[in-house]
């Protein structure tokens, strides 16, 4: 039966609200649909789950991705190479009738709409929709668009990107929906602000809009940027802009300020035209200001779907002591008080299931009673895979005062990266150096979601060591902290947060450069770290039911959805209906 404040909440108790209608070029919708390559994918997955679960009025916009990311595979030498993922759509969706047709370089190309129906933990259903340009009628190249996440080059990017954001649009109003707010999570579907502004002249040239038609478009969206890297932020040549979206859409661009430094910047586009825009952590919000000063920019940590990242035997413990945590994961708090003898048993468990998945795919024995360490992103530079290995010499003095120690690796480098690629490389062949009988460092190929919720669930410590302040959140150390295992990490991105000193875990302190910040991480290991986890299993425990009690309870896509609805989707401007959410949202 579904809970009154669900029920409240829910899109029939607002029948003149109308959709919130999120667009993201990934989305993780379930580990055997390949719609996404990694952190931004399964965040716009988890807060589609946690929108179900809530009864949030939503419907969210994607592409279909028909031959998926890529499978890694990794040679002895840790040589990355790519398969493609083809999958068969009508497996897992139905294809809707509508059809929405976009211009790319003067063509009409045709799109369709495969629908899956996310469904929430009271019934409640938010329809996402995989778009298609694989039709009849389409040339060879365009039937293509679809194809491949993060495929080709910026050409094949930007005809992606009038896909997924004026496609999206067209889908919608196709599809006959009411829409209120068109959240752009990450400036890839920033050009749907292009096709609000010509519904909004009647189909007519943008360039007729006056301020109070961009300001009628303004006030229907929002938009979260996800990097604070400059070069993350996707831009395009003018050339490429005329050719691809046309000479006139480009003069009202510019017009409008959306270049920068002679590019289409498409995160100052989403910025211009949105009421609302936020970063995914505090720190990111402040660096995000910096970078476009003119905007206001507010911050709204991310989180993680917490049934879905919270490992079965944790979930289990959950269940018998707090049975309304999956309702409510603010009732997770209460974790302070689960035995330890049952949280060291739960996460015994869950290792045992990671240590038998790494044993079937590389044939080595790791032991489950030594400390092991889990690194497991995005291999890109600036994550610095290789910290740990600054001085090889101590990592192994600690492995031998820990009585073993145990380092385990996941990632993909993205098929065009070199560096990234060059980084596992570099990984593999400093594990095969540096492993003996007490220090065990394996890198597991193929990190999707499978990989990723064993590991996060199974190892001891998370550990993450990006160069500060490129990351923008992360969120693989808050699913870590759902299956009560802490973190020794960097201080950014959600860290900061996130990080109480002993009691969640570890801050690798910042320095003036890596050796400086490796050597932090290794006092950390070994003054800390290794003593508490093998002197004292007890206190170990009581910092696994702090992880879970404090971060946990708030570093998850509840909370989080509940302050988009607040703070982006129903502001203050819209009083009364910020009344009825806010009744539904936190009715007790």
């Amino acid at each position: 039966m579904q809970s009154t404040s669900s029920k409240l909440f829910a899109s029939e108790a607002f029948p003149n609200i109308g959709y919130v209608a999120y667009f993201s070029m990934e989305i993780a919708i379930q580990p055997s649909m390949p719609t996404y390559s990694g952190g931004l994918g399964v965040l716009a997955g988890d807060t589609l789950r946690a929108a179900a679960d809530l009864g949030v009025p939503m419907v969210a916009f994607t592409l279909l991705h028909r031959k998926g990311y890529f499978q890694q595979h990794l040679n002895a030498d840790g040589m990355q190479t790519e398969e493609v993922q083809p999958w068969n759509p009508a497996d897992f969706c139905t294809e809707g009738p509508a059809r929405a047709t976009v211009s790319i370089e003067g063509r009409v190309v045709t799109l369709r709409a495969w629908r899956y129906d996310m469904k929430g933990c009271f019934g409640h259903v938010v329809p996402i929709y995989l778009l298609d340009t694989d039709l009849d009628g389409n040339s060879g190249w365009d039937r293509g668009l679809t194809d491949h996440l993060y495929g080709g080059d910026t050409n094949y990017r930007l005809q992606q990107e009038i896909v997924l954001g004026m496609g999206g649009v067209r889908m919608a109003n196709a599809l006959g929906m009411h829409v209120n707010v068109y959240h752009m999570n990450e400036g890839h579907a920033a050009l749907l602000t292009l096709a609000l502004l010509e519904k909004q002249l009647g189909g007519g040239p943008a360039g007729a809009a006056t301020e109070t038609d961009i300001e009628q478009v303004r006030n229907k969206c929002v938009f979260t940027t996800h990097t604070p890297v400059p070069a993350g932020h996707d831009r395009f040549s003018t050339e490429q802009t005329i050719r691809i979206l046309g000479g006139e859409r480009t003069a009202h661009l510019e017009k409008l300020g959306c270049f920068r430094d002679g590019l289409l910047n498409m995160t100052l586009l989403a910025l211009r035209f949105s009421r609302y825009a936020n970063g995914v952590a505090m720190q990111h919000g402040k660096v995000s200001r910096a970078m476009f000063p003119e905007f206001a920019i507010d911050s709204i940590t991310n989180g993680v779907h917490a049934p879905t990242w919270t490992s079965e035997p944790v979930q289990r413990l959950l269940d018998k002591h707090l049975p309304a945590w999956r309702r409510d994961n603010l009732y997770v708090r209460n974790a302070i008080d689960i035995p330890e003898a049952e949280m060291l048993a739960a996460h015994a468990s869950a290792k045992e299931e990671l240590l038998a998945d790494v044993a079937s795919k590389t044939g080595l024995i790791l032991n489950p009673n030594v400390l092991t360490l889990g690194f497991g992103r995005r291999a890109a530079t600036y994550k610095r895979a290789t910290l740990m290995f600054t001085d090889p010499k101590r990592l192994q003095e600690i492995a031998a005062k820990a009585g073993g120690l145990q380092i385990l690796y996941a990632g993909k480098a993205h098929p065009q990266d070199e560096p990234g690629k060059a980084l596992i490389h570099q990984v593999v062949e400093e594990a095969a150096k540096l492993s003996n009988n007490q220090l065990r460092i394996v890198y597991l190929e193929n990190y999707d979601w499978r990989l990723g919720a064993l590991l996060t669930a199974g190892v001891d410590v998370w550990v993450n060591t990006p160069r500060r302040p490129y990351e923008a959140s992360g969120t693989s150390g808050m699913k870590a902290a759902m299956n009560g295992v802490p973190s020794l990490s960097i201080l950014d991105g959600w860290w900061i947060e996130g990080c109480i000193e002993g009691v969640t875990g570890w801050a690798i302190e910042d320095g003036s450069n890596d050796a400086e910040e490796a050597t932090s991480l290794y006092v950390k290991l070994e003054n800390a770290i290794v003593p508490l986890y093998r002197d004292s299993q007890e206190k170990w425990a009581r910092m696994m039911r702090t992880t879970l009690a404090f971060n946990g309870s708030f570093f998850n896509t509840s909370r989080m959805v509940k302050q988009y609805t607040r703070n982006a989707y129903y502001p203050e401007p819209l009083a009364e209906v910020t009344k009825k959410v806010e009744e539904a949202v936190y009715a007790d």
